[in-house]
């Protein structure tokens, strides 16, 4: 196992590899992100890690990326690939795929998406 430095990185990446952002194309849609991130030579400013569930099944593939805290809705292959160059290469986030974003300090529900079960209350 690698124990990497992380002193240049300047944005996580959390990529839902729980079971059903996995049947969504999760397996795929982390390939890309890292092979475009390698590709534009910014290995030292992003770490990725995969996650198990996050939580939001309904917009799976989901990919998070700090220290924003944009949560991206329904990845695949392509937008995988547009994320990397707008908001990780250009510090753009692609704010039409994004579900939540911060707000101050609480999290902002976009694009019309499904708000979910509160936390604490029961399913």
């Amino acid at each position: 196992m690698a124990t990497w430095n992380l002193t240049n990185m300047n944005k996580h990446v959390l990529i839902c590899n729980g079971s059903t952002c996995m049947r969504k194309g999760g397996e795929e849609v982390t390939q890309v992100i890292r092979n475009e991130i390698t590709k534009r030579e910014l290995d030292a400013q992003v770490h990725t890690t995969r996650t198990r569930c996050n939580g939001r099944c309904k917009d799976g593939c989901v990919v998070v990326v700090y220290p924003e805290a944009d949560w991206y809705f329904e990845m695949d292959e392509q937008r995988a690939k547009q994320m990397v160059v707008s908001h990780l290469q250009n510090d753009q986030p692609v704010k039409e795929w994004v579900a939540y974003e911060r707000s101050g300090d609480r999290m902002q529900l976009l694009n019309g998406r499904f708000k979910g079960t509160e936390k604490g209350e029961k399913k």
